[in-house]
């Protein structure tokens, strides 16, 4: 026979376990009370400099009609809107400080929030940067359906970034070689962990090919993500 002290053991534990289910789901509850209710694909767009997103971005946008949005461009239409909270950031950056992930995130959410009725879709280009952003984004906003990341080798984002430098009539003090392979290993160093906790949300496309070669596969993906996305919207 079973003792008492069994019993008794055995109850404590279920009674446990029973408490830690309950916890757990009144956390993921309070975790959906907090997200957007967003029913239309979220694409994070990653790519080192010079690989190419910028051009796959405004085809997607041409033909999807998705919503195009960048962290840096949020940031610098903010500082020249003279809000508050755009002088706050202006006087950030002219110290020479980096904006909190707050303040970007913050921005990214009333962007997504204003432009939800009617979106197909949201492009959310060169964000996340660093896996603590993506996964303050998805508590905060919503589940992103996918990460397109475009990869070139490192010599070809050297080439390129040189190339549009040389070509460009503004001249910018970090358009040196040296420079931008900095920016390129710590791009490499950020996004590897980020790919690393996405595995299954990612496609890692090729962006050594032509333009039209390369949207090829991001129209693939993206016919069978907004007809997965729909049938899920439908059922729920």
């Amino acid at each position: 026979m079973i003792s008492a002290r069994i019993l008794i053991l055995l109850f404590m534990c279920h009674q446990m376990a029973m408490k830690k289910e309950a916890n757990e789901k009144q956390k993921a509850d309070e975790v959906r009370r907090q997200q957007i209710g967003v029913g239309v694909p979220i694409i994070w767009v990653l790519g080192g400099p010079g690989c190419g997103k910028g051009t796959q971005c405004a085809k997607i946008v041409e033909k999807y009609g998705f919503v195009h949005l960048s962290s840096g461009d949020l940031l610098r239409e903010e500082v020249a809107s003279g809000s508050p909270k755009g002088q706050e950031l202006a006087a950030i950056m002219k110290e020479g400080k980096l904006v909190s992930n707050d303040d970007v995130l913050g921005l990214l959410e009333k962007a997504i929030r204003e432009r939800l009725n009617g979106a197909k879709g949201f492009l959310i280009d060169g964000y996340p940067r660093e896996k603590d952003q993506g996964v303050a984004f998805e508590k905060k906003i919503a589940p992103a359906d996918l990460v397109l990341f475009f990869d070139c080798a490192d010599a070809t984002l050297v080439s390129r970034v040189m190339a549009r430098a040389a070509a460009s009539t503004e001249k910018r003090a970090d358009d040196n070689e040296e420079t931008i392979k900095t920016r390129i290993a710590t791009f490499r160093s950020n996004t590897n962990a980020i790919l690393s906790q996405y595995t299954d949300k990612t496609l890692t496309i090729n962006a050594e090919r032509g333009v039209d070669e390369i949207f090829n596969d991001v129209t693939c993906a993206l016919d069978c993500l907004i007809q997965k996305k729909a049938t899920v919207v439908a059922s729920a």
